[in-house]
């Protein structure tokens, strides 16, 4: 499977198996307690911090369990060759998978049945070996161990008695428990239940057979195994000596050639294994049947998505098989891409504590009979997926995107299931949508005796499921998307007798297969069709090998927004997760490495079934929708597998006698025989016929071995890139399961603790690219705003890592997550100080002084303020969410760094909550990981307000008034409106004298415009207003907006009211910040200085050149054009576009102001509105005549419309100046498309010619034809006005 070196005659890494070995009670050390298993119970006592004494007596003599019960120290017994190079024996590691619960004893009158179980052993290099172990049960027949075991029980029984006498209360095992308590007979039942007695009964003990090899060949192994525990079960001798079949299989059976199958010899019958081509999916012999009947089709989609997007599994069940065959089962179908991360199927008791990794992992626990989920102590859930395999329940992680077309594919899962009479909802199962699944057809069909086989005629799918809800719910959706449920044919088993004859392979495990192959082809359809143009999106950045690997850490391998902009809506919440994973990386890497080497197997299957899809589809537009297309290779799969099942390939060499010493290996019934291992130690050297054949993956090595030597860079170093390239992201492939001193636990931690480091180093950066690419890109347009949906995504995984940080090296666990109970310990002990002592808290900026001295109080900064606003949020239901929400405020409000700083300072509760190793306890890396987050504060996130967008927020606004010039209050009544992206406030009375006021509303989102007025009633009632502040005070986010104009009839423009445009105030951390990292600033709406310019109160400011209006106005409508060509979730606020400064109302103001005869008539200012009151009385009275017909009716139409729209805002039901009608005219003209008919009108009518110089611009032909031609580009685009812009106005 992995390794180097030349294979030797016989030797190639081509053979079947590598090792059998045999484990079991050694007689010479006698009877040893499992110091694994006491090791397991002292972690375990450890982790729920009891002393570590009574541990000790309870875990070392073990009283409290009967002896029989307990678990004693097995050893590899014989392991037959010595060694491979090419595939090391690993004495500890073989024997902790072999017997994970060490030796176990029996009676006569205990269940003995044989069992099967499965392991894997992973390397550090990712390469796997397979192992298959049959555990049966032997008698003992050494006089030592039967006295050992009889004086166990009395030691056993005596402190039985003693604590019976003692307390009613009896805790023996769960069976003594169940006797009533005050039974005068319960002792002796107890005894006689759970007893030894060297003259009465026979003990057994446990013993294992194991075959180790390369390839997963379960079935064939599991029969070859059964065939030898047969032969010495038997009351025959076998016909051989058992040494002739191991060294057969050992060193005269190869592996069969990819897309062949292969016979050979049990002990008793022959044995038929088969290996799919190489262009078949990848080879896995177990069973799906069984991963579908033990979780239920709908568990098994989530479990399987959970998968893919690498959060932490957990397998739980009593049966170490069960485990194996479900971790195998769903890895196997995540084809094409492989599992990154630890991946122990079967964690020995003594590895516990690897379920504290704070990384992915799948992993598989064995339940104890009895025991119960949640008295199962795991160090975090925030992103575990649990599933109880033996009760088919799963418990998943908070949030996580579903599956693409899910219902569709689940759909699509059940037919292929059910044409082999497997229920889709599993065997015992019970999730809800299955339980509405399982209908009375269904039962009939499963339950009718035949095993689910129905006649082999074509039966409507949809006539067999009626009246179910989920079906009807997969009608109406298939429907609409246009997929067909078309008749389907469900055939008949494959029982007609004259088959049988042909079949030289059990029907049952034809029809595993074939279930095997055709479920594994519809999920590898799946990513077939999602990443069917995946190679245009890979970028192939580096020359050549070397260069890449070096640069490998800061190079982008895949060019992730482009591939998500070309998806299907529906698909992106998934995808934009799934891309960031380390398997969809490593699967990149692979893609970029296939142009210098090999291609790796999984990726050149995978890339010509891409090319079969183009072949059929020519470039497939359908390959854009979210059309479900379904899998159409299934027949074609299951005949290659059933042809090379029919037709045997290749026939390996039969068992031979071998050249024995007489008189060995005597056959003695029940008894496994002292193997000679002088026969099995090495194999045959004549046996050359296949030696040779070495695999792909050696040529590959042995390739890439020379190829490295021929470059100049030095090996070691270059060794070095190439396994930090391959396992980038990769923090710990796999666990080492031998050795287990405290040094190598503190040395994995510290590899943790480096690649926690890591990752926050690389996301961080990650956030950061993303969002000042999308910033420098929109330069002065808009809110720079990277797609929300990505955001989402990066922050989501933020949230991930820091829950795993927390939860690296707890003491006890507490909550779901580690991070929210670490600030409720925080803020509990803060608050005790509170009460005893007001406690200094950090503030903020200082207040912010404007011209009047009037300003916003400050927000004070603190952490436990921020708590209590996500304690208050009734929306958050658990401890998980609250940690998010919390992270997503802290970082809105820039102080993510700040506040986990001030977290951490309090040493005394890190000490009490954490263990020495913890991240959290590593000063250095803990710094590096502050200071990696405080670098996000160069950059403006909404990440809270855009998500929890119902809950009701407190707002703070201030309204300054310029006092030099006029009164600071107002004998009239102010009012103020608010409004946001997410609503607005609808009008609030100011107190009376009042200049600020709090209120409390549903969230508004980004706020974007104040409407202010007031009723012009008392003497004081003109008003020159500066700005209006708004704070939203949770976020602390300020808005600013500038007014800069009077309010009062016959003052100014003679407005009551007045819309204001809205801009964030930057905080001066934020804008050193600022500085430093050069991001473009976000654009700033009309200051006060433009808006004064206008109106004749300050005439002074430099006009602009008609040159520079022109360019103005091509800007403006520039900026709305790029707002419109962006995807909706990234575009900016259109109001700021449209009102804001440079915006479109600005600069046609500037156009109409060129050459416009302003001056004073009679001390009265003179406004374009003026002018286009004048310019409607005209077009009313005059009918004038166009230089034709259909000219004519055109014109007449936008002279109405005109009209029409100039009196719609005019008799308005508010005290709108004529600067803010002249702005409703423009937002209105824009919304309908209509400036480009005005203009011209508007040039052409008489008017014009009183009221503008000879010079201006709407005098100027060309200059209005440009105009009119640059609008016109407005034409396609929906232009949606904000509310507050037009309310009132109907036209």
């Amino acid at each position: 499977m992995s390794g180097s070196g030349a294979p030797g005659p016989g030797a190639a890494p081509c053979r079947f198996a590598h090792y059998f070995v045999l484990c079991g009670i050694d007689a010479e050390s006698g009877l040893e307690p499992d110091e694994l298993a006491v090791l397991y119970k002292w972690l375990e006592a450890d982790l729920h911090g009891k002393s570590s004494e009574a541990t000790n007596k309870a875990a070392g003599e073990n009283f409290d369990q009967s002896p029989l019960r307990r678990t004693f120290k097995s050893k590899v017994l014989a392991h037959y060759p010595q060694n491979i190079e090419w595939n090391p024996f690993d004495q500890d590691a073989v024997n902790m998978l072999c017997m994970p619960k060490g030796l176990s004893f029996r009676t006569q009158a205990d269940n003995r049945d044989p069992q099967l179980h499965s392991f894997i052993i992973t390397r550090e290099d990712g390469s796997r070996t397979y192992g298959f172990v049959l555990t049966f049960y032997e008698e003992v027949t050494s006089k030592q161990i039967c006295t050992a075991m009889q004086t166990l029980y009395q030691m056993h029984n005596a402190e039985q008695y003693s604590s019976v006498c003692a307390s009613s209360s009896c805790s023996m095992d769960s069976l003594a428990s169940s006797i009533d308590e005050g039974d005068a007979t319960s002792l002796a039942k107890l005894q006689r239940y759970n007893s030894y007695d060297i003259s009465r009964d026979t003990l057994y003990v446990s013993k294992c057979i194991c075959l180790i090899t390369p390839l997963p060949f379960m079935q064939a192994c599991k029969k070859f195994l059964i065939q030898l525990y047969k032969a010495v079960t038997s009351q025959q001798p076998p016909p051989l000596p058992l040494e002739s079949y191991i060294h057969n299989i050992l060193y005269e059976v190869p592996l069969p050639p990819p897309g062949r199958s292969l016979k050979f010899y049990g002990v008793y019958e022959p044995i038929i294994c088969q290996r799919p081509g190489p262009n078949e999916l990848p080879l896995s012999d177990y069973p799906l049947r069984e991963v579908f009947e033990l979780l239920g089709l709908e568990n098994l989609v989530q479990v399987f998505t959970c998968v893919l997007l690498e959060m932490q599994i957990l397998l739980y069940s009593q049966d170490y098989q069960r485990l194996m065959t479900v971790a195998e089962g769903i890895t196997t179908l995540l084809f094409p891409f492989q599992w990154q991360h630890v991946y122990v199927p079967i964690l020995p008791a003594s590895l516990l504590h690897f379920l504290d990794a704070p990384v992915p992992y799948l992993m598989g626990l064995q339940s104890k009979e009895g025991t119960d989920r949640s008295k199962l102590e795991l160090p975090q859930e925030a992103n575990l997926c649990f599933v109880d395999i033996d009760n088919h329940f799963i418990e998943l992680p908070e949030e996580f995107p579903q599956f693409p077309n899910k219902l569709e594919f689940i759909q699509e899962i059940s037919e292929v299931l059910l044409q082999f009479g497997i229920p889709p909802e599993g065997n015992l199962h019970c999730s809800e949508s299955a339980t509405k699944l399982k209908n009375l057809v269904l039962n009939d069909l499963v339950n009718d005796k035949k095993n689910g086989n129905i006649p082999s005629n074509a039966i409507n799918m949809y006539e067999l499921l009626k009246g179910n809800e989920t079906i009807a719910r997969l009608q109406a959706l298939a429907k609409r998307t246009g997929v067909t449920v078309e008749k389907m044919t469900i055939t008949a088993p494959l029982a007609e007798k004259e088959r049988d004859v042909k079949l030289q392979c059990e029907e049952v495990e034809l029809r595993d297969y074939k279930l095997n192959v055709q479920l594994r082809e519809v999920f590898a359809n799946r990513f077939t069709q999602m990443f069917a143009d995946y190679e245009a999106f890979v970028i192939q950045a580096a020359p050549d090998m070397e260069s890449w690997l070096t640069n490998r850490e800061q190079m982008q391998n895949f060019d992730k927004a482009s591939f998500l902009s070309d998806q299907p809506e529906p698909y992106l919440p998934f995808l934009s997760h799934f891309i960031e994973t380390q398997m969809f990386a490593t699967f990149i890497d692979n893609k970029i490495i296939s142009q210098w080497e090999e291609k790796d197997p999984f990726l050149r299957v995978f890339d010509s079934r891409i090319e079969k899809i183009r072949l059929y589809n020519v470039r497939a537009p359908a390959l854009r929708t979210s059309n479900y297309q379904k899998c159409s290779t299934l027949k074609e799969a299951a005949q290659s597998i059933e042809q090379r099942l029919m037709k045997i390939d290749h026939t390996a060499i039969h068992p031979h006698l071998l050249d024995m010493k007489i008189g060995q290996g005597k056959y003695e019934q029940g008894f496994f025989p002292k193997l000679q291992s002088d026969v099995l130690a090495t194999g045959p050297t004549n046996n050359n016929r296949w030696a040779s054949r070495s695999t792909t993956a050696q040529r590959r090595k042995d390739r890439l071995r020379q190829h490295s030597e021929h470059i100049g860079l030095d090996n070691d170093l270059r060794e070095k890139y190439m396994q930090e390239a391959r396992s980038l992201g990769k923090n710990l492939r796999q666990p080492k399961l031998s050795d287990l001193s405290p040094a190598v636990i503190a040395q994995t931690n510290c590899k943790f603790v480096e690649g926690l480091l890591k990752e926050c180093r690389m996301k961080t950066k990650r956030m950061l690219v993303e969002k000042m690419g999308h910033e420098a890109v929109e330069l002065g347009h808009g809110e720079a705003n990277i797609t929300g949906l990505e955001e989402n995504t990066l922050i989501a995984s933020l949230c991930d890592l820091l829950e795993r940080i927390w939860s690296h090296g707890l003491q006890v666990k507490q909550g779901k997550s580690a991070l929210w109970s670490h600030l409720l310990q925080y803020q509990e002990r803060e608050e005790k100080q509170e009460h005893s002592a007001e406690s200094p808290v950090a503030v903020g900026t200082e207040r912010r002084k404007s011209d009047t001295g009037i300003t916003l109080p400050t927000l004070r900064v603190s952490l436990i303020q921020d708590m209590r606003h996500v304690q208050n949020m009734s929306e958050i239901k658990t401890d998980v969410g609250r940690a998010r929400a919390w992270i997503r405020l802290s970082l809105e409000k820039k102080l993510l760094s700040q506040h986990l700083k001030q977290l951490l300072s309090n040493q005394a509760l890190a000490k009490k909550l954490y263990k020495r190793y913890a991240f959290l306890r590593c000063e250095e890396e803990r710094e590096q990981f502050l200071y990696h987050l405080l670098s996000l504060n160069a950059v403006d996130y909404f990440c809270f307000t855009s998500v929890f967008t119902t809950i009701m927020i407190p707002y703070r606004s201030v309204i300054i008034p310029i006092k030099k010039l006029s009164n600071a209050i107002t004998t009239s009544n102010p009012w103020i409106c608010v409004s946001g992206e997410l609503g607005d406030t609808g009008i609030m009375q100011i107190p009376k004298n009042h200049l600020e006021m709090t209120f409390e509303c549903q969230n508004l989102g980004k706020m974007t415009t104040v409407q202010i007025g007031h009723d012009n009633s008392g003497l004081l009632a003109k008003w020159l207003v500066d700005c209006v502040m708004v704070r939203n005070e949770i976020t602390g986010h300020t808005y600013k907006f500038p007014c800069g104009r009077w309010l009062g009839k016959g003052v100014d423009d003679g407005s009551l009211e007045r819309i204001l445009i809205g801009e964030l105030v930057s905080s001066t951390s934020d804008e050193e910040l600022g500085k430093q990292c050069r991001t473009p600033p976000q654009q700033k709406s009309p200051t006060t200085a433009r808006r004064l310019s206008i109106t004749s109160l300050a005439g002074k400011n430099t006009k602009p050149n008609a040159g520079q209006i022109q360019e103005g106005i091509g800007e403006a409508v520039n900026n709305i054009v790029k707002h419109f060509h962006k995807p909706e979730k990234e575009r900016g606020s259109l109001t700021i576009l449209l009102c804001g400064e440079n915006g479109l109302v600005a600069a046609l103001e500037q156009v109409f102001h060129h050459g416009f005869k302003s001056s004073r008539i009679f001390h009265k200012n003179v406004f374009i509105w003026d002018f286009i009151e004048k310019a409607v009385a005209y077009f009313e009275t005059s009918d004038q005549i166009g230089d034709n017909e259909e000219g004519l009716l055109l014109q007449r139409s936008s002279c109405k419309s005109f009209c029409h729209y100039v009196t719609a805002i005019n008799t308005a039901p508010r005290n709108i100046g004529k600067d803010g009608k002249f702005q409703i005219l423009v937002c209105l003209g824009t919304r309908d498309h209509l400036l480009p008919q005005w203009i011209p009108l508007l040039a052409e009518c008489p008017p014009i010619t009183r009221m503008y110089e000879e010079n201006a611009l709407l005098r100027d032909r060309m200059t209005v034809n440009s105009l009119i031609r640059v609008l016109q580009t407005l034409q396609d685009f929906n232009i949606i006005l904000e509310g507050s812009l037009i309310k009132g106005v109907d036209v």
